[in-house]
C-alpha cells in the first residue's frame, strides 16, 4: 500500500469518528493515532492536513488536532434556561428535589469503543458468544407463528410468563411465584425502572448495595430517589448494615443482586440470605432482587443458590431477571414477579410505560427457549467464560501485579480490581484507552465517597484468551504512566 492511499484510508477512517467529538473537543494525540492505527507519524500528519483544509478539524501547533465549530450563520444569543432547574426538580412536601439524570455510568457499558481498542469494558458477550443462528432460526419461526404481528396481552404472553416463573420457582417450585405474578418487560433495565418506580416516591431513601450497579443508581436518581449505601464484603450484603440502614432511614426498598454481584461478584451466603429477608420484612421494606447473572454461571460454579423470590410466601421480595445478557444485546426481554397488592401498581406503571414488549420479540424467546439450541448455549457460554475469566486473572497477576484482585466470581462477565492508593482514576482509565484498552472506572458505582479506586474489567467481550493477554498489555502500558511512581511493575508480556 502506497503512502497516498495509506493517508487517503485514515483521513477517511478519522473523519468518520470526528462525528463523536463535541465542536472544539480535542482529539487523540498524534502520538496515540500512530499506535491504533499502525501507520508512520508522516501519515498522521499528512491525513490531520487534509481533513484540516476540508475544515473537518482544526490543528494547533503544540496542542495538537481539535474538532472544528460547525461553519454556518452566528448564532443567536442563548435565551435564559435557568427556570428549568426547577421545574425539573421532583416537588415534595419539603420542597424541590433534584433529579439528575447521569447515564455516564451506562454509556460506559453501551458506547462502542474507537476501532482496534479492546473491549474491557463491555457488558454483553462477544459476537462469537452470542447464539446468533439460534435466534435468526427463531426469530423466523416466531414470524410464522398465527397472530405473531398482534397485539399481546399487556402482561405478556402467557406461556413466556410461566417460562420465567418456573425458572424463578426452580426444582419442584412449590414456593416460587406462578406465570400469573409475572410481567414481562423490556429487558431488566426495564424492570428497575418500573420496580423503582412503583416502589418509591421522589424523595424517599432507596437502600443500595456499594458498591452496586451504576444503571440503577442512575434509575433512581432520575426518579428523584435517594441512594443510601450498605456495604458489602465476599459473602455479599452485611445483615447487620441493613437493619442499622432501615432504622436510620426508614427506607421502604433495598435493591440488591444476591448473585454474582455486580461489580464484586460476591454470592450472598447462605446463612445471609434468610436473615435479609427477615429485616426487610420485620421492616416492612421490599426486597428488589436483581437476578441479572444467573444464566451466566461458569462450568465450575457448582449447584447455584435458588432466588429470594422462590420461597416468598409473604410478597416481601420483587424479583427481575431478563434474556439480553446471555443471549444479545437487542434480545431486550426480561421479567417482574411479585406477589400481593404491589403487582398492580408494578402491572400499571409497567402499561403506562411501555403498553406492552413487541409480540414478534416475545415470540421469538419463547421459540428460542423452548428450541434444543437453548441447553447447548447456555452450556456453551458456561465453558467458554470460565477460561476468559482464568485467563484475565492470570495476566493481571503477571503483568500488572499492582492492582489487587478480589475473588474471581464463578458467574457473570468481570473482575474487581483496586488500583495502588494514591492512584488517580480519570488519568487512569483515559491511559488506558489512550494504550488501546477500554475499563471501566470504578467510582460510578458508588453512591457515596468509595473506599478506593477500583476497575471493572470484563472478559466476555473479547474475542478470547490471546485478545485478553494483548488487551493486558496494554493495560500494562497505561499502569506504567498512571499509577503512582514504583507501583505499576510485573513481567512484561511479549509483543
Amino acid at each position: 500500500m502506497t503512502e497516498r492511499s495509506s493517508v487517503a484510508d485514515l483521513a477517511r477512517t478519522l473523519r468518520e469518528e470526528v462525528d463523536r467529538y463535541s465542536p472544539g473537543e480535542r482529539l487523540p494525540s498524534s502520538r496515540a493515532l500512530v499506535e491504533r492505527y499502525r501507520v508512520s507519524p508522516v501519515t498522521v500528519s499528512r491525513a490531520l492536513a487534509q481533513l484540516a483544509a476540508e475544515g473537518v478539524v482544526v490543528t494547533r501547533p503544540g496542542a495538537g488536532a481539535y474538532r472544528a465549530e460547525p461553519s454556518g450563520p452566528a448564532k443567536p444569543a442563548p435565551g435564559d434556561t435557568s427556570w428549568q432547574e426547577v421545574a425539573l426538580s421532583a416537588q415534595t412536601a419539603a420542597g424541590p428535589v433534584p433529579r439528575s439524570v447521569d447515564a455516564s455510568g451506562v454509556l460506559v457499558t453501551l458506547a462502542e469503543p474507537p476501532p482496534g481498542v479492546i473491549e474491557f469494558n463491555g457488558g454483553y458477550l462477544h459476537p462469537s458468544l452470542q447464539p446468533e443462528r439460534a435466534l435468526a432460526a427463531a426469530l423466523a419461526r416466531a414470524g410464522r407463528r398465527p397472530g405473531a404481528w398482534n397485539r399481546p396481552p399487556t402482561d405478556g404472553l402467557f406461556e413466556l410468563r410461566a417460562w420465567f416463573a418456573r425458572q424463578i420457582a426452580g426444582p419442584g417450585g412449590e414456593g416460587g411465584p406462578t406465570g400469573a405474578d409475572v410481567l414481562i418487560t423490556a429487558g431488566g433495565q426495564s424492570a428497575l425502572t418500573t420496580a423503582l418506580r412503583a416502589l418509591a416516591p421522589p424523595g424517599a431513601p432507596v437502600l443500595v448495595e456499594s458498591p452496586t450497579y451504576p444503571g440503577m443508581l442512575a434509575v433512581a436518581r432520575a426518579a428523584g430517589q435517594r441512594p443510601v449505601p450498605v456495604p458489602v464484603d465476599a459473602d455479599g450484603l452485611r445483615p447487620e448494615l441493613l437493619a442499622a440502614a432501615l432504622r436510620a432511614t426508614g427506607a421502604r426498598v433495598l435493591v440488591c443482586q444476591p448473585l454474582f454481584q455486580n461489580p464484586t461478584g460476591a454470592v450472598l451466603a447462605r446463612e445471609r440470605r434468610r436473615e435479609v429477608v427477615r429485616i426487610a420484612r420485620e421492616a416492612g421494606a421490599f426486597v428488589v432482587e436483581d437476578d441479572f447473572a444467573r444464566s451466566l454461571a461458569h462450568e465450575d460454579a457448582g449447584a447455584l443458590p435458588p432466588p429470594l423470590a422462590a420461597d416468598d410466601p409473604d410478597g416481601v421480595v420483587v424479583h427481575l431477571r431478563s434474556l439480553t445478557k446471555i443471549t444479545s444485546p437487542s434480545l431486550r426481554v426480561g421479567a417482574l414477579a411479585a406477589r400481593g397488592p404491589v403487582l398492580e401498581r408494578l402491572r400499571a406503571i409497567h402499561v403506562v410505560d411501555q403498553f406492552f414488549v413487541p409480540r414478534p420479540l416475545q415470540e421469538a424467546a419463547l421459540e428460542l427457549v423452548g428450541s434444543p439450541a437453548w441447553p447447548r448455549h447456555l452450556r456453551a457460554v458456561a465453558a467458554a467464560l470460565r477460561p476468559r475469566r482464568d485467563h484475565l486473572a492470570a495476566e493481571l497477576r503477571r503483568q500488572v501485579p499492582a492492582l489487587v484482585q478480589a475473588a474471581a466470581p464463578r458467574g457473570g462477565f468481570h473482575l474487581w480490581v483496586r488500583a495502588p492508593e494514591g492512584t488517580d482514576e480519570a488519568a487512569l482509565t483515559g491511559a488506558a484507552l489512550r494504550a488501546g484498552v477500554a475499563v471501566t472506572p470504578g467510582r460510578p458505582y458508588f453512591c457515596a465517597e468509595p473506599p478506593a479506586v477500583h476497575l471493572r474489567l470484563g472478559f466476555a467481550a473479547t474475542a478470547g484468551t490471546a485478545e485478553i493477554t494483548e488487551g493486558v498489555r496494554r493495560l500494562r502500558t497505561a499502569c506504567a504512566q498512571a499509577l503512582p511512581h514504583g507501583a505499576g511493575g510485573g513481567e512484561q508480556a511479549p509483543a
